[in-house]
C-alpha cells in the first residue's frame, strides 16, 4: 500500500510559504487540484490553516525539494516511513452471504447436535452468527425452533470441511480428549472406519468358518461314537451264541 500524506492542505499551506515549488509539483504531492493550490497562495481557500512542515514529519527531505525547486518537471516523491505499523485484523464474525444467512439457524442446531465440545465462539466463527442466536436454538427458544432442521454447514456453503475439522479438533483438545480415549469420544478418521470395517468382516468370515469346522468335527465324532456301539453290540452277540 502506498504511504499517504498526512494533512495535504496544511502541508500544501507550508510549501507554498516556505518552498519554491511550482502549483502543479505541490498538487500533485499532496494530491490536490493546482487551482486548490494557487487558492491557497492567494489566501482564498485554507484559510486559517496552520502550515504543517513536512521535512519535521519525515514526509520528505530537504534534498527532495532542492530538487524539485530545480527542475520544475520533477515529481516530488513522499519519503517512505522508517517504522511500518502493522493494520490491525479486522475481528468480527463472518460475513455470510446474504442468500445463505437464512440457513444459520439450521446449522447452529446440526453443530449444538453433533459437536456439543464447540465453544459458542467457535460456532461464531464458523457460521458467522452471534452468541445470543446460539442460546436460542440451544435452548429451543428460536422464533422458529419448530421449522428448524439440522443440517451440516460445510454442505450449506457456511463454512470448509478443514475449518470445521480444525474447530473439533481444537475443542477436542481443550475437552482432553485424545488420540487413546475410549471409542465413542473421538471422530473416527475415514482410514480407521475402512479398516474397522474390514476387520469386522474378516472376523465374520473367520468365525463362519470355524463354526462350519466345528460341526463338521461334532458330527464325525459323532459317527464314530455310533460305530464303536454298534461294534460292542455284535460282539456281545458273539459271545452269547459261543456259550449256547
Amino acid at each position: 500500500m502506498a504511504t499517504q500524506l498526512l494533512m495535504p492542505k496544511a502541508t500544501a499551506v507550508w510549501l507554498v510559504e516556505n518552498t519554491a515549488l511550482s502549483f502543479k509539483q505541490i498538487a500533485d504531492f499532496c494530491t490536490l487540484h493546482p487551482l486548490e493550490v494557487q487558492g491557497i497562495a492567494d489566501g482564498d481557500v485554507a484559510g486559517g490553516i496552520r502550515g504543517v512542515n513536512p521535512i519535521q514529519n519525515g514526509q520528505i527531505t530537504r534534498e527532495e525539494i532542492a530538487r524539485g525547486e530545480a527542475d520544475e518537471t520533477y515529481r516530488l516523491r513522499i519519503s517512505e516511513p522508517k517504522v511500518k505499523v502493522a493494520a490491525p485484523k479486522r475481528r468480527g464474525p463472518r460475513y455470510t452471504p446474504t442468500s445463505r444467512r437464512h440457513e444459520r439457524p439450521n446449522a447452529i442446531k446440526w453443530l449444538v447436535r453433533n459437536h456439543p465440545e464447540l465453544k459458542d465462539a467457535q460456532i461464531m466463527r464458523l457460521v458467522g452468527t452471534t452468541k445470543s442466536t446460539i442460546e436460542s436454538v440451544r435452548d429451543n427458544t428460536h422464533w422458529n425452533a419448530a421449522n428448524l432442521t439440522a443440517m451440516d454447514p460445510v454442505t450449506l456453503g457456511l463454512c470448509s470441511q478443514m475449518e470445521l475439522d480444525m474447530e473439533v479438533r481444537k475443542a477436542a483438545r481443550a475437552a482432553g480428549i485424545t488420540e487413546d480415549a475410549p471409542e465413542g469420544t473421538r471422530l473416527m478418521t475415514a482410514e480407521e472406519a475402512l479398516s474397522r470395517a474390514q476387520y469386522a468382516g474378516e472376523e465374520g468370515e473367520a468365525g463362519a468358518e470355524r463354526e462350519t469346522g466345528d460341526s463338521a468335527y461334532d458330527a464325525e465324532r459323532e459317527a464314530e461314537s455310533v460305530f464303536a456301539k454298534l461294534k460292542s453290540l455284535k460282539g456281545a452277540d458273539a459271545d452269547e451264541d459261543d456259550r449256547g
